[in-house]
């Protein structure tokens, strides 16, 4: 990163870093919140580049999950077009679970803003939103007749089912209980907004694919229903 900076060489750097910039993530943080010092892993390493890029007067965006079309992970993909087979679904958690993504579409265009008005500092890039609102858009925009049964997070650590890869977007261990509940008031003030649920879930389905080992298998969806 130091070497991207110093080529550039330009008035103005911005770099798209990560909610995992964060040393804990535990619970809720914002801006301020303390990032990694040290380590080799992808967290430590997008702080330093924070550092780097903020060292240099630039400005650093973090979003969460990156959703849209072309997603090649298939972190977000396996809802929409789970709910769009239908029949009954395995739903992770409480309705009420925080949830944190960001349109890529919604993204790109704000950062193009932020370099355009040369606006430094900090910005959680995310959008928050209820596992059950960001459920029921699914079956709303896929016009599914899905069933969804909600299984407690207990039951589904108990049974050994993977956080984030097995079910996208579930997160049940203590150290990650913050993951999805940063603070993005900033980033909405400098004007970042957000299309319809509706429209990111339909331009999934439509442009992004699942992906093997994302998600649950049919098979292990009924063992745990």
């Amino acid at each position: 990163m130091r070497r991207s900076v110093e080529a550039v060489d330009a008035p103005y750097y911005l770099f798209v870093s990560s909610i995992s910039s964060y040393a804990d993530l535990s619970g809720p943080v914002d801006e301020g919140s303390p990032t990694w010092t040290e380590g080799d892993e992808y967290g430590p390493r997008k702080a330093e580049c924070d550092r780097i890029v903020l060292g240099a007067g630039g400005t650093v965006v973090r979003p969460g999950l990156i959703i849209g079309p072309h997603d090649p992970t298939g972190r977000f993909t396996y809802w929409p077009h789970r709910i769009a087979r239908g029949g009954d679904v395995l739903a992770p958690g409480s309705p009420d679970d925080q949830v944190q993504l960001v349109d890529v579409r919604d993204l790109g265009e704000w950062t193009v803003r932020l370099c355009e008005t040369r606006m430094p500092g900090v910005f959680n890039a995310i959008r928050s939103a209820t596992r059950g609102e960001l459920l029921d858009a699914c079956i709303r925009a896929t016009g599914s007749r899905a069933r969804l049964h909600w299984v407690s997070s207990e039951r589904l650590a108990e049974a050994g089912v993977d956080e984030w890869t097995e079910l996208p977007l579930w997160l049940a261990s203590p150290e990650y209980a913050g993951m999805m509940l940063a603070d993005n008031r900033r980033a909405v003030e400098a004007g970042l907004t957000f299309r319809p649920l509706e429209e990111t879930i339909r331009a999934t389905l439509e442009l992004a694919e699942i992906v093997d080992g994302v998600g649950l298998t049919p098979e292990r969806e009924a063992e745990l229903l």
